[in-house]
């Protein structure tokens, strides 16, 4: 035999990870190595079982062990580990849940609870452990749609919690689950909040890679209450495509960013109705505007869901289309969005994970410099017309070759910071005087750039 086990990882090294920017090596990907004779096996471990490229990781990696001398054959095997989320907090409610998901929009009637209830089976599908928590406690929508009706929640008799009912491989719980089905909720919010913190921390939920949680419509109660008991993840927006749902729907996305809890990305649901004889696709709701409001906010589009008849008609029958229809345009986009999700908490998880220090505040009176303070009262001035300069976007940046498209000079004198967003708990979303708006600052960036 005459290579070695650091000949394979250096060949293994040349395999970047386009999402996390780095190569799988240094990820930590590569598990139980195995050499004997010229046969090599390993295992690449992704960060969730929904990954949209492992069958290309798996291809490369064994073309560029095949290429060492020496090796006769190679066997790599993909699994996966989700991480929790390295949200700063312990979450004490639900300690076993990695990762929790708000599923929100500003605006009722988008099909946000159609939306999570497939997005939740379509990360199961792909392997993942998965619940759902129906916190839309004035329209609880999600039993009939997975076909559970009229049942009483048993209790576990140790911990004295409600254990959630499984349906189509997920653990789910719905307020539906406990009234009778043609009862109406008349519910203050103090009491409707009262129930969402009972799910939380009175439900044996048990080892989960996602808890996706179905909230009602607006930026009450129930959302102020979510993000203050439990550490979220993130939030998935969804909306419609026409400008009076977008605007509405927008609101909702802003009070998230406002309590730090980072966008995962947006839904455009009903982008086009799909006409059950011919197929064709009429934009009865407009086109585009999901993917133009993510442009405008600078989020992660996840992708658009059509309106197919079967939609419905399978969510009534309590098995929703990414189950009963997996080959529908439907279906089909389920499955997508789901795995554009799971990669994108996977950036938002690993770029967390490298913040050493947070920003405290950010002074931007001083026309000519942005002072930040920071969480370890380490304080930073930053001259504005350089920190303009040094903005990390694809406008700024070539991000192919890391080559720099602007300079010092060619920046106004005068520019100065407008706005000041949170980007998650990772990042900060400048506005400048000059128009420009698309750079995100991730906070080691901007202590790189103060030191």
């Amino acid at each position: 035999m005459g290579f070695s086990e650091q000949d394979i990882l250096d060949a293994l090294r040349k395999i970047q990870d386009p999402d996390l920017h780095q190569d799988i090596v240094s990820l930590g990907f590569i598990k139980n190595m195995v050499i004997q004779s010229g046969k090599v096996s390993f295992d690449i471990e992704m960060t969730t079982p929904a990954c949209p490229i492992k069958d290309l990781f798996k291809a490369q990696a064994q073309t560029a062990v095949k290429k060492i001398e020496g090796v006769t054959e190679v066997e790599v095997k993909m699994t996966s580990n989700v991480k929790p989320a390295p949200v700063g907090i312990k979450n004490l409610n639900m300690p076993t849940v990695k990762n929790l998901i708000a599923v929100a929009s500003g605006k009722g009637g988008v099909g946000k609870s159609t939306v999570a209830a497939n997005l939740a089976l379509a990360l199961a599908k792909a392997g993942a452990a998965v619940g759902l928590m129906d916190a839309d406690v004035y329209g609880p929508s999600i039993p009939r749609m997975l076909g559970v009706l009229n049942r009483q929640p048993d209790q576990d008799p140790v911990s004295k919690k409600m254990i959630p009912f499984e349906k189509h491989g997920i653990k789910f719980m719905s307020v539906g689950m406990l009234q009778e089905s043609d009862t109406a909720l008349i519910w203050r919010g103090p009491m409707a909040s009262k129930l969402v913190q009972q799910f939380l921390g009175g439900v044996e939920w048990g080892a989960l890679d996602y808890l996706l949680i179905d909230l009602p419509p607006g930026t009450g109660d129930i959302q102020l209450t979510l993000t203050q008991s439990v550490p979220l993840a993130g939030a998935i927006i969804v909306t419609t495509p026409q400008d009076v749902a977008r605007a509405i729907t927008q609101k909702g996305l802003r009070m998230f960013q406002q309590v730090h809890v980072p966008i995962i990305g947006i839904v455009e649901n009903m982008s086009g109705f799909v006409c059950g004889h011919c197929g064709e696709v009429t934009p009865i709701f407009k086109k585009g505007g999901g993917r133009k409001m993510a442009e405008e906010l600078l989020v992660p589009f996840l992708g658009e869901v059509p309106l197919e008849p079967l939609i419905a008609e399978d969510g009534d029958a309590g098995v929703p289309s990414v189950i009963a229809h997996p080959d529908a345009l439907s279906g089909k986009a389920y499955d997508q969005i789901a795995m554009q999700m799971a990669s994108q908490l996977s950036i938002i998880n690993n770029a967390t994970n490298q913040v050493k220090s947070r920003p405290k505040e950010v002074n931007t009176q001083d026309p000519q410099v942005t002072i930040i303070t920071w969480d370890d009262d380490k304080v930073m001035r930053y001259p504005n017309r350089y920190l303009r300069s040094m903005c990390p976007c694809a406008q700024c940046v070539n991000e192919l070759t890391g080559e720099r498209m602007i300079s010092l000079e060619s920046i106004d004198p005068a520019v100065r910071i407008l706005n000041v967003d949170p980007v998650g708990r990772y990042a900060l979303h400048l506005q400048w005087s000059d128009g420009h708006g698309t750079g995100l600052y991730s906070f080691n960036t901007l202590q790189k750039l103060g030191e």
